[in-house]
């Protein structure tokens, strides 16, 4: 299993680690409807949000980007769209970005069908043919150059920066090595870093990205600080990172950069955007660090995997991709060992190495894109 894994490969020629049939939602009207589907079509799986109308502008634009990054995911083996009719996100349109891709895509429209019940049972029959289809895929042996792995953390202590992003940074450095691909995000944890990651850069042009990328996110959460509320309201980390031992931004930020191992930095992307002209390496993505939205983003940039890290504990997964969870903190991996899947302490006890860490986790990663579950995964 050395520099590969096995994955789905596309049409349009991308890989993918996992091959769901997705029923992808264009407006949040339609979730309860593609969830009603997905629940008769076994190992279906349905991608509810909250947006897709009432919106305007860039707000709009981030939407149609991600349900358009979702459809298009090299997970998704294929994809059933569900709109309702009247919403600002045209389903016509997430329709033909996930056709232009090669794979099976299917379109329901509520008002057109005349009605919940009559799309879920015509979205039914499709969807179970798709499902047939999909099974009959198999996975080939694919480079690591194929592979993008997401970085996260949330549930930060300071065992985090001290043994569990450092070896998700080890990790990082060999897939980078091989000629695969990672992404670093969270900019508001990032803040006090600038400096440090601007010397990874490439070319001067993303160093001069990248600064602009962290002062922009500081003067928006400058811009939402309001001293007459509590002071609880203004604070950039959580009561658990300082029950955790991290005392502010910048020390959960010297903790947190260690993810992103040693590489350059290729460039800075925007959200749920794929790296232009088909570059490989490291990249930073421009959001701030909401669990769920940046992951999502992460993976909308083409990661097809999740490396995250947790000090007090984390129990997320994502429908598209599947999570590893890794902690530094025993006491967590033993009382949330349902959740984590990497204990990585015996780096501060001294038992074991970066080096080995790095690793170990290497192969989890490749064992997770061949096919295996993450604890994420088994919960469903």
């Amino acid at each position: 299993m050395e520099h590969t894994f096995m994955g789905y490969r596309r049409p349009d020629g991308s890989v993918g680690t996992r091959n769901y049939l997705i029923i992808l939602p264009s407006v949040f009207c339609a979730n309860t409807t593609a969830e009603k589907i997905a629940a008769q079509i076994p190992g279906a799986v349905a991608m509810p949000h909250c947006v897709g109308c009432s919106q305007v502008g860039l707000d709009l634009e981030l939407t149609a980007r991600t349900l358009k990054a979702m459809g298009c995911h090299p997970n998704a083996g294929a994809v059933m769209v569900i709109g309702l009719g009247c919403e600002r996100f045209d389903p016509q349109e997430l329709y033909d970005a996930v056709k232009a891709t090669g794979k099976p895509v299917a379109k329901f429209v509520i008002q057109e069908e005349g009605g919940v019940t009559k799309t879920v049972e015509h979205a039914v029959a499709v969807g179970r043919q798709f499902a047939a289809e999909l099974a009959k895929q198999e996975r080939v042996p694919c480079p690591l150059s194929e592979l993008m792995v997401a970085t996260k953390c949330g549930g930060t202590d300071a065992t985090s920066g001290l043994a569990a992003n450092p070896a998700v940074g080890s990790m990082v450095d060999k897939v980078v090595a091989e000629g695969g691909s990672a992404i670093l995000s969270e900019l508001n944890e990032l803040l006090g870093t600038e400096k440090y990651l601007a010397k990874r850069a490439v070319t001067p042009e993303v160093a001069e990205k990248i600064y602009d990328a962290v002062y922009e996110i500081e003067d928006v959460l400058r811009g939402g600080l309001d001293f007459s509320l509590p002071e609880n309201r203004n604070q950039l980390i959580s009561p658990g990172n300082f029950a955790g031992g991290v005392s502010s931004v910048v020390e959960k930020a010297l903790g947190g950069v260690h993810k992103s191992g040693t590489a350059p930095f290729q460039d800075v992307l925007q959200y749920a955007a794929p790296p232009e002209g088909g570059k490989h390496g490291l990249f930073l993505m421009d959001y701030e660090s909401q669990d769920g939205e940046v992951v999502t983003g992460m993976i909308g940039c083409g990661s097809q995997i999740v490396a995250f890290t947790t000090g007090r504990g984390h129990a997320t997964g994502h429908p598209l991709a599947p999570v590893i969870k890794i902690t530094g903190n025993k006491l967590t991996y033993a009382n949330m060992i349902d959740n984590i899947d990497v204990d990585a302490s015996p780096l501060i006890y001294g038992t074991k190495t970066i080096e080995e860490l790095g690793q170990e986790l290497l192969k989890l990663t490749q064992e997770v894109a061949c096919g295996k579950q993450t604890k994420a995964e088994a919960l469903g």
